[in-house]
């Protein structure tokens, strides 16, 4: 990919610390991590295998947690390694590439919330419809669009990015954001088409968000009157609506940084902007972990039948 600027790497300042504080912090970020990949990956598997949870509902809750492991991973590995690291670079097209990663990945997760909150939909407001509507054809077909749809807008915005000329290597963050890269553009002319695309993707996936909203009203209507409605909104709704009030609260806090950020200190700045890749992924399993019966269930035998192994052996 040629680069107009010749920039082949970038600083990240965003861990400039004492070095006893890089050993604190690379302990918790390294157990934080790890905290991470064992609820998602103790979620899927349990999923996978467990063949009564093959219904819709469980496999984007699935793809929910994978995408949550795809995110973490374009983020924790290059800080870990930052950490023990005294210089912090990263090579230009590295930066692309775990910018368009954590970019992808928070548009997929809006994408999956919008198609699990359509499925909660029809399971309560349309059930008797509700198999014929959600069948395993238009499930790919979802899935697929909740995945496809953010790579795609992300890798033009990416190629966008790469044509810019930059003037500076400068990134004050831990990680690499697209909109922090443009905004090392030399000309601040040729950031127009970036911003257009920017707006448009803004555009798309705000409808994504007034589609769920739009779902649970008709839901939280249609369960009013209903007791037996109610507990299933309770049981199956209520772990989504949490997933999102905390995906909304992080990226509010992400749209704060972005336009006041200047005014906050920078070790505030690099919390706001790695809240997103952190608590979501960390808190999402937990949620549905702990509120759905089958999973907690699953997951509540496998760690009796350790228990008992443990103890004969």
């Amino acid at each position: 990919m040629d680069n107009a600027s010749q920039i082949t790497s970038f600083v990240l300042s965003g861990l400039n610390v004492m070095k006893y504080q890089q050993v604190a912090l690379f302990s918790l970020t390294l157990i934080s991590y790890c905290f991470v990949v064992l609820v998602n990956v103790a979620v899927i598997v349990v999923i996978i295998f467990d063949k009564n949870m093959h219904e819709p509902m469980y496999i984007l809750l699935c793809t929910f947690c994978i995408n949550g492991l795809y995110g973490t991973t374009g983020f924790y590995p290059k800080v870990l390694w930052d950490l023990l690291s005294p210089v912090h670079v990263i090579s230009y097209s590295g930066c692309l590439v775990q910018a368009f990663v954590l970019y992808s990945f928070v548009c997929s997760d809006l994408s999956i919330l919008a198609v699990m909150s359509y499925d909660r939909y029809v399971a309560i407001c349309r059930p008797l419809v509700y198999h014929s509507v959600m069948s395993k054809k238009r499930l790919l077909m979802f899935v697929s669009f909740s995945w496809l749809t953010p790579f795609c807008l992300s890798a033009v915005t990416m190629i966008l990015t790469s044509r810019l000329k930059l003037c500076s290597s400068y990134i004050a963050r831990l990680h690499c954001i697209n909109w922090i890269i443009v905004k090392l553009a030399c000309f601040p002319a040729d950031t127009i088409v970036n911003n257009i695309v920017a707006n448009i993707v803004i555009i798309i996936f705000s409808i994504h968000f007034f589609f769920i909203v739009w779902t649970y009203v008709y839901v939280i209507k249609t369960c009013v009157n209903c007791s037996e409605k109610r507990a299933k909104f309770m049981q199956t709704c209520v772990p989504h609506l949490t997933s999102l009030l905390i995906f909304t609260a992080t990226i509010l806090f992400d749209i704060l940084d972005v336009r006041f950020g200047s005014n906050l200190s920078p070790t505030t700045q690099n919390v706001i902007a790695i809240e997103l890749l952190i608590i979501p992924p960390t808190m999402n399993p937990l949620v549905y972990g702990f509120k759905l019966t089958k999973i907690r269930n699953r997951i509540l035998a496998g760690f009796n039948l350790k228990n008992l192994m443990h103890h004969h052996i």
